[in-house]
């Protein structure tokens, strides 16, 4: 165990000379290197230069009260804060804690409770090293949280993620379909303080206009018709913890409108309801667009965006992660294998020919070819199991339609869809960005085609 765990640094805060003193006797006692600070400018300016691990505060200071630098801190700070104040009350107490104090404590010090107190700061202190030594490992091996990859552009993806995941400021993931965006929200939701309470994902370009209110934020029975019962939404579902919103740019402008509000103000209006009911939900959106060219094309309210770009973090596209084609195949295939309860290996040629792919449907694609292929091969997967656009037999986006003269415009527009469909290996949302149109415009019609078929 390095120095920094065995000795970790305590922050002491009191403009009272003579209770600082004893304090850091009492803190250095339990094996923490101390320092002092009288007033909240001074501890702004230590913890910036010093980045303690815990901080004993004061809650009554000459240039302002405790809980501001708290609150000041609320999104960086990756300290332990214990509050010290001889005014407690219930409610000195719930503030505190609903800031982000670790806990509070009296005057004069209750020497126990301070001993409980550090003793598990200093274990939380032990435990942080150990999951950030298990992480670097990971990390070299290719796996960050449900993520993979070993690639330059995908290590700065991850210290980024690392870096924000402690915190509970809202994270807009930009990146092509396929790319992973929600992998890399349910990373940051594991790697957060919030990681026992639920993870919940919505994508907002599956849901219909008329419902999407009714999924963020719940309705009351007889709301509107078929609202036969009261139903709580994704919101109060996982309040505690983490929504992902994916395609955020395909939701309604109204429910924009309320969404901003909500995560403004805490509270959700359930559809139908006259009651605020207050929420506590970590925020990541995501968009397989341009978000500045979303706003300009009014698909994305600008008031919300500048709310939702708090930490905008840009996933790369396949094609520029240089070596994650073979570590991400081999990660697949292991997949593969376990879940078949078999042992197929992939050739050396098969490998190199992936790697020589462009990937325009991103991780997405490159796991849906390797599935078939996985399905197709005996026991090692070969150049020809795998499809002819990627062999390069025939070009991705060449593949003929078949049409005819006196074809109806819908039977084919059919057509087309299936056809770039099957080219994208199912891929609805690579396919939907090739046709042009949304992911909810492509579900729909997909839908429709299916009760068709069913007549």
């Amino acid at each position: 165990m390095n120095d920094q765990v065995s000795r970790p640094t305590a922050l002491l805060v009191d403009d009272d000379a003579t209770s600082l003193e004893a304090l850091a006797v009492l803190v250095a006692i339990e094996g923490f290197a101390t320092r002092m600070a009288t007033t909240l400018d001074e501890a702004r300016r230590d913890i910036e230069a010093h980045h303690p691990d815990v901080i004993l505060l004061d809650l009554i200071l000459p240039d302002g009260h405790g809980t501001e630098l708290l609150e000041e801190l609320a999104d960086t700070l990756r300290a332990e804060v214990i509050l010290v104040t001889g005014k407690a009350t219930v409610e000195t107490a719930v503030e505190a804690l609903r800031l982000g104090a670790y806990d509070y404590l009296t005057k004069p010090i209750d020497l126990p409770r301070l001993k409980t107190l550090l003793a598990r700061v200093r274990s939380n202190q032990e435990l942080k090293h150990e999951i950030s030594t298990l992480r670097a490992e990971l990390r070299e091996l290719g796996r960050f949280g449900a993520m993979v990859g070993t690639s330059p552009a995908m290590q700065k993806v991850y210290d980024l993620l690392d870096r924000v995941a402690p915190t509970q400021a809202t994270v807009f993931l930009i990146g092509e379909s396929g790319t992973g965006k929600e992998l890399a929200a349910e990373t940051l939701h594991r790697l957060s303080r919030r990681r026992d309470a639920k993870f919940l994902a919505l994508n907002c370009g599956a849901i219909s206009e008329n419902l999407i209110e009714s999924e963020l934020f719940g309705h009351e029975k007889g709301a509107f018709t078929g609202a036969s019962r009261q139903h709580a939404g994704h919101f109060e579902r996982c309040s505690g913890g983490t929504l992902f919103l994916d395609e955020i740019t395909e939701m309604p402008m109204e429910a924009q409108v309320k969404l901003l509000r909500v995560l403004e103000s805490g509270r959700i209006l359930r559809v139908g309801g006259t009651r605020e009911v207050d929420v506590d939900v970590r925020v990541i959106a995501a968009t397989n667009r341009n978000p500045e060219e979303a706003v300009a094309d009014k698909r994305l309210r600008e008031d919300l965006f500048y709310r939702l770009k708090v930490f905008p973090i840009s996933l790369p596209p396949l094609r520029d992660r240089v070596g994650d084609v073979a570590t991400l195949s081999l990660h697949f295939l292991a997949e593969f294998n376990r879940r078949g309860d078999v042992d197929k290996r992939i050739g050396t040629a098969a490998l190199e020919q992936l790697e020589t792919w462009h990937w325009p449907g991103n991780v997405r694609e490159l796991r849906n070819v390797l599935e078939r292929a996985h399905i197709l091969a005996d026991a090692e997967l070969s150049c020809e199991d795998l499809p002819a656009e990627v062999t390069g037999e025939a070009p991705a986006r060449g593949a003929t339609v078949p049409l005819r003269v006196g074809m109806s415009l819908d039977e084919a527009e059919r057509q087309l869809i299936l056809s770039t469909l099957d080219q994208l290996g199912g891929s609805k949302r690579t396919a939907a960005e090739t046709l042009g149109v949304s992911v909810k415009t492509l579900y729909n019609k997909l839908k429709r085609y299916e009760e068709e078929s069913t007549r």
